[in-house]
């Protein structure tokens, strides 16, 4: 399986990840605001469609790499992102909306399946508005996503910040060549 995620369409990318199961564990790591916040972000969501989710991001719970400096306010202070729960399909599916203050929403789904012992996770993550964004959301998702890969299977944690720079460039170099869309940035 490619650890890259895939362009679907102009703004659009998914992954994809074999998990250490059951499904049941791996939701938990969606759905529980202490679980997510080890790999990704904390904050309560409202278990229902149409229902709020606050997303607190701050690194510093979980990596201990000092961010680079644009980074720095997620890593000390925390950066919240507010959104609303687009699809409620407990242990299957979650969806949200996904924006900070002033920017376009863009939506992400995670879709979970058994396969044997082993979960799938599907990650898809639209309306982004352009190929920088693309890019700069790839590379988080693509980091983050190993950050899950590893507290599932008891793992160290993997590098966040000393590949960050690396992804994030494989993933411009990636899009390099697909059309402009959205804002001149694209």
């Amino acid at each position: 399986m490619n650890e890259y995620g895939v362009v679907l369409e102009s703004g659009a990318v998914r992954f994809e990840r074999l998990l250490p199961g059951p499904l049941e564990r791996v939701w938990a790591y969606l759905a529980e605001s202490d679980k997510r916040g080890a790999w990704f972000a904390s904050g309560e969501a409202e278990p229902r469609v149409g229902g709020r989710i606050s997303l607190l991001f701050k690194h510093s719970q979980i990596t201990d790499e000092t961010p680079p400096e644009r980074y720095r306010e997620m890593n000390d202070n925390g950066w919240p992102s507010n959104g609303t729960i687009t699809r409620y399909e407990p242990p299957h599916a979650i969806g949200f909306t996904w924006g900070g203050e002033g920017e376009p929403e863009s939506e992400v789904v995670f879709e979970l399946a058994p396969e044997g012992e082993k979960v799938r996770l599907t990650l898809t993550h639209r309306k982004l508005a352009n190929k920088a964004e693309m890019a700069n959301v790839s590379g988080g998702w693509h980091l983050h996503l190993g950050l899950l890969e590893d507290k599932l299977a008891g793992d160290a944690p993997r590098g966040f910040w000393s590949r960050h720079e690396a992804v994030e460039a494989e993933y411009a170099r990636r899009y390099a060549d697909l059309p402009d869309w959205g804002t001149a940035e694209g």
